[in-house]
């Protein structure tokens, strides 16, 4: 493992003593080995999502997470790797929203910080919760924008890029990966972020459709993805169909990601849900709620929350049947068809019955 020099204010700050743990984010010579010792053979990748995870998701990873907070996340991988049972994960991602109750049932122990919560739905109390109680412990802090720059350096094979973000933030007391240097274009004083290059060890993005190959077709905000998915050292992709490479060629039109950054290919329709897909279906806003405002309030109310919606769920589809079944696919297809304009707005009803409290719940989750 290559020697680094960190933040040293940042380190002191978050009471670091061994700068090992963050070494892996960084290393690029671990990651250069993995780029050039993955296998890229035009071959059949297909998988289980069970297979997928237990053969590239391994204890003390730093995974990373993608999509946005739920807008094209694959949630049921992660629902996956809460029932395997994986221990000591880094996590980073923005927001942080996946990170909260893996860390309550020990699969995340480190927490590369962005922000917690799911906007108008409520604030993370989960998170706070186990950050005060030293469930996880914090690695570094980071805006959305500087965590994004160096996925890309690590993208782009550079070691990091100089940036202005992060200037006159307590961030950077903050983030030992970070320091402030001198503009080397500038004889004056012109101070910039130096962000490194960050590899995580494993990255899993759910997809509109992918071949069986791994050449994946994205709709939507990529946000991350595709940068991640040429930094990862590992790379699962769960897609909603797997459709010829045929197809894939003809019809290229937002193929992002190509084969030969992929090393698991998973058919898993509705592997987003309870979040939305865009072109596909609409997030479950009452799940959502029920999560924040009532599940994160305290540790025996996510052990139940998550033992009904996930530990006694053994797929997607016993999930969807909890949320409402066809009814529930039906009309979160219309909504977000409706909402892209692909379908006919006018009529359509997007209200909803908003989660409160467990007294006025309906059992509605559509």
């Amino acid at each position: 493992m290559s020697a680094f020099d960190y933040n040293r204010e940042a380190v002191r700050n978050l009471g670091i003593d061994d700068t090992k743990i963050l070494d892996p984010l960084v290393d690029f010579e671990s990651a250069r080995r993995a780029h050039i010792n993955k296998d890229r053979s035009h071959r059949d990748k297909r998988l289980s999502l069970g297979e997928a995870i237990g053969e590239f998701v391994r204890d003390g990873d730093v995974l990373t997470d993608t999509g946005f907070s739920y807008v094209r996340t694959p949630m049921q991988a992660y629902f996956e790797i809460m029932r395997q049972g994986k221990k000591g994960i880094q996590m980073i991602g923005s927001p942080n929203s996946n990170q909260s109750y893996m860390i309550h049932f020990g699969v995340c122990s480190c927490s590369h910080n962005s922000y917690s919560g799911a906007e108008m739905r409520g604030y993370d109390r989960a998170y706070s919760r186990s950050v005060i109680e030293g469930k996880t412990r914090i690695l570094s802090e980071w805006s959305h924008g500087s965590m994004a720059q160096g996925f890309k350096a690590a993208q782009l094979g550079v070691p990091g890029v100089f940036s202005k973000q992060l200037l006159g933030s307590d961030i950077l007391r903050y983030n030992p990966y970070t320091k402030v240097m001198q503009n080397p274009m500038r004889s004056d004083p012109d101070p910039a972020v130096f962000v490194p290059a960050l590899y995580p060890d494993i990255a899993v993005i759910h997809v509109q459709t992918a071949d069986r190959f791994g050449n994946a077709r994205m709709y939507g905000p990529p946000i991350n993805d595709i940068a991640l998915a040429a930094a990862a050292r590992r790379l699962i992709i769960t897609a909603e169909e797997i459709v010829p490479p045929g197809d894939i060629r003809s019809n290229n039109k937002g193929v992002v990601i190509p084969f030969t950054c992929v090393d698991a290919v998973v058919e898993l329709p509705y592997g987003a849900a309870p979040g939305s897909m865009p072109g596909c279906y609409y997030w479950s806003r009452q799940w959502w709620e029920k999560l924040m405002r009532w599940a994160c309030l305290s540790d025996e109310n996510i052990e139940e929350f998550f033992e009904y919606w996930v530990f006694s769920s053994r797929d997607q589809f016993d999930f969807i049947e909890k949320l409402g079944g066809a009814r529930w696919i039906a009309n979160s297809r219309k909504i977000t068809k409706a909402e892209e304009y692909d379908n006919e707005d006018l009529g359509v009803d997007f209200s909803y019955k908003e989660f409160k409290t467990l007294e006025t719940e309906t059992g509605i989750y559509y």
